[in-house]
């Protein structure tokens, strides 16, 4: 991955639709992305945009919807809910963005929540699993992931059924890790129990010495981390050094492409629950489809599970464009949307309602086998 060639191509994009495109022409669908495109977290957004774009720039190839090209803005947050606000407002102020795609992170979309919801603009994919994104419910927010719930069950299911059950927590200090923790908890409720210990560390900070001293005293027998790549990579190689011997679970946000490169051989066993397909090989219809654009891509495209999660949330999006009409609104995307009921995207199942806007509870595990490759 060439990251300053990636946010090159980025930036070409973004200039190419700088004109308002939307109130003077029905030949382009402009989308408003904010996402980290710079920083520690960079690879989360870069990645998710990547593989939004592979699908849409299939669909213009074809035609796009109704002769209209599909195109996304995206905005650098750095993972910062400020910036992601005043991106927010920047995107929606302008009259051509017809709604908001592929936000990253669960501080920065709860930064947009409150300007989605009064602007009434339709809030799609977002690559978060918190809670309070899906609860309260809003008519404008729609998920293509199961959520840190889902995760965090499933994680907490396989350790404990491992008989594991003194069980930390490493989480980022934020809403995303307070998300996480819920979670875990939650989790460990049903089965009588509680974390054994929790650490902190800051949103986009390596500093793991707090965490480190924190967890590793109350001798876990497995830490669950809620964090992002660079964070949490920190993490697994201090606790390492410190002689700690359990196992590391990731909730999918991570970034597993990015964690494993981080931590080349000390990724051997480090586990990242999983909310979109195996993007590794051929085995579902979504896979066999994403591998072969990836490839027809070529450049610095390349299969990982963000980019995967970017090119499905685009493929359900379109979808729910196509059933709009042809000079769709954004409140007839939003009832399109709703429509997509039991919508099979190659083996991965989407299930929207009026009343329902949580499209899947998929959840499986992964494991980073350290030489820098994931398998199931």
């Amino acid at each position: 991955m060439n990251r300053r060639r990636l946010l090159s191509r980025i930036a070409a994009g973004s200039a190419a639709i700088a004109l308002p495109a939307w109130a003077q022409s029905d030949r382009r669908i402009v989308l408003g992305q904010s996402c980290a495109l710079s920083g520690p977290a960079a690879q989360l957004g870069l990645q998710m945009n990547r593989g939004a774009r592979i699908y849409f720039d299939r669909v213009n190839a074809q035609g796009g919807i109704g002769g209209r090209r599909v195109e996304i803005r995206a905005l650098d947050d750095g993972y910062e809910p400020d910036r992601c606000k005043a991106n927010t407002d920047a995107l929606i102020n302008k009259d051509d963005v017809f709604a908001l795609f592929g936000y990253v992170g669960t501080p920065t979309s709860l930064a947009a929540l409150p300007l989605v919801n009064s602007g009434k603009v339709p809030f799609f994919g977002p690559f978060t699993g918190a809670e309070a994104l899906r609860d309260p419910f809003s008519r404008y927010v729609f998920h293509v992931r199961a959520s840190y719930f889902d995760e965090t069950a499933l994680i907490v299911r396989q350790l404990t059924n491992l008989g594991l059950k003194r069980i930390a927590v490493f989480r980022q200090n934020d809403s995303y890790g307070q998300a996480g923790l819920d979670g875990v908890v939650r989790a460990l409720k049903a089965q009588q129990l509680e974390p054994v210990a929790v650490g902190l560390v800051e949103r986009n900070s390596v500093d793991v010495t707090a965490a480190l001293q924190a967890l590793l005293p109350k001798q876990p027998q497995a830490i669950v981390q809620i964090g992002a790549y660079k964070g949490c990579a920190a993490f697994v190689r201090e606790a390492k050094k410190a002689g700690f011997g359990g196992t590391f679970y990731n909730v999918s946000f991570v970034g597993t492409q990015a964690l494993a490169d981080e931590l080349g051989k000390d990724g051997l066993g480090v586990v990242v629950s999983q909310v979109m397909p195996f993007p590794f090989n051929t085995t579902t219809a979504i896979s066999r489809e994403y591998l072969d654009a990836v490839k027809q891509a070529g450049g610095d495209a390349t299969p990982n599970y963000s980019s995967m999660e970017g090119y499905l949330a685009a493929k359900v999006f379109t979808e729910g464009l196509r059933r709009a009409g042809g000079t769709p609104t954004r409140d007839s995307l939003v009832s399109a949307l709703e429509s997509l009921q039991r919508y099979d995207a190659g083996g991965y199942m989407v299930n929207f309602s009026a009343r329902d806007h949580a499209g899947s509870s998929f959840v499986e595990l992964s494991m980073l086998t350290g030489d820098g490759k994931v398998r199931r």
